[in-house]
């Protein structure tokens, strides 16, 4: 009886692990589409990141943008006075501030930014 129960208890913990990594394998390829998206619409000039050097989130951004080939522009809040007056006027609720093609995305947000860069550009204002 007590082998019968270890057997249901590894049973259950191998189905458990398919579906977790199952699960794991669906979220990283969505991942790598947003990725390519991204790349595929984005031109230099269309992305500014307006950042801040202690920013974990603005240096997760950078990282994931630059590893994966997404052409944009970093701008320092703190060392920069034009880049700072910009936060300002953008109403500079938190960093990362992302500007894509005019408009303002608080956060990274890569499936935000691809969509904005999936409308046409008359549709985009700034």
């Amino acid at each position: 009886m007590l082998s019968e129960r270890v057997r249901s208890y590894v049973s259950l913990a191998l189905i458990v692990g398919l579906v977790y990594g199952g699960v794991q394998l669906l979220q990283g390829r969505h991942k790598d589409q947003q990725a390519q998206a991204l790349r595929a619409a984005a031109k230099p000039g269309d992305i500014v990141m307006l950042s801040s050097q202690t920013c974990p989130y603005c240096e997760r951004a950078r990282e994931w943008m630059s590893e994966q080939q997404v052409p944009f522009k970093e701008c320092m809040i703190e060392t920069d006075a034009a880049c700072l007056a910009e936060f300002q006027a953008r109403g500079g609720l938190g960093t990362p501030t992302m500007v894509v093609r005019g408009r303002t995305v608080v956060g990274f947000d890569p499936k935000r930014v691809a969509e904005i860069l999936s409308l046409p550009r008359a549709a985009v204002p700034g």
